[in-house]
């Protein structure tokens, strides 16, 4: 599935917000190495490396597309992007905080992932991700409805995995514990305001749609677009704002997880 860093980054604001509030609950004060995984085009990466300055932070992304945009433009002495894949990756055992920030919903066994990079991180060392919590919201449920329809099941069968793609957080929490972590999850629902003509379509785009889009072709990709914008437009209608444009509440949850290695 090629991913397409410039639609990523096109609602950076609500994207990037839940990162911020992930990683203000790590307190780590003069962390060694910091790993970002899932890094994407690397501007939240980079942030990582202006607040500890004295650390060697890393980007990891199996995006080549990904990893060369960031390496273009995110720049710091201490920060640098490598093609990971994240099924086979280990922290070495210098990594004082690793980061996942909404990547592991791609990953069907993240939650054994999760708990073997627990076990391999060093004793005082910080683990935080986050994921989306939305598979069930309309957004999604939709696009699974009309995947599975009669026009779009032959071609699309088996490509959505939305109703498996992240446990509870009561889930995250047991395997942080049974990992020996002090840990703190929880979760939130951000009320974001989009604007423009078929914003929730925008927004998916650039995530949720891209396994259905790497499947079809152009003209069925217009198609299953134009079908799928006019369901989540009922589902999410727009109302005007006082400047004589159209703005569409979007709700979004997300779980959250931080914790430190006792």
């Amino acid at each position: 599935m090629k991913w397409d860093p410039k639609k990523y980054v096109q609602f950076a604001d609500h994207r990037d917000r839940p990162f911020f509030d992930l990683t203000a609950r790590i307190t780590a004060a003069t962390p060694r190495a910091v790993v970002d995984l899932g890094c994407g085009p690397g501007p939240l990466t980079r942030s990582l490396a202006e607040r500890w300055p004295d650390a060697h932070v890393s980007g990891l992304d199996l995006s080549a597309d990904m990893i060369e945009k960031a390496r273009k433009d995110q720049q710091a002495p201490n920060l640098n992007f490598e093609i990971i894949d994240a099924t086979t990756w280990v922290p070495e055992p210098e990594t004082d905080v690793l980061v996942s920030n909404a990547m592991l919903q791609w990953i069907p066994e993240h939650r054994e992932l999760i708990a073997k990079w627990l076990e391999a991180l060093a004793p005082g060392a910080w683990f935080a991700a986050q994921v989306p919590g939305n598979f069930g919201s309309p957004s999604h449920a939709l696009m699974r409805q009309l995947a599975e329809s009669t026009r779009w099941a032959p071609l699309l069968t088996g490509v959505l995995r939305h109703d498996d793609a992240v446990g509870e957080p009561a889930d995250y929490l047991r395997i942080m514990l049974d990992a020996g972590f002090e840990a703190d999850v929880w979760e939130t629902t951000y009320g974001q305001i989009l604007s423009g003509i078929d914003p929730v379509l925008e927004w998916v785009r650039g995530t949720a749609l891209r396994p259905i889009l790497a499947k079809l072709d152009q003209a069925d990709a217009a198609e299953f677009e134009r079908e799928y914008a006019e369901l989540v437009a009922q589902a999410y209608p727009s109302f005007p704002d006082k400047q004589g444009g159209e703005l569409t509440l979007f709700p979004f949850r997300r779980i959250f997880m931080v914790g430190r290695k006792r």
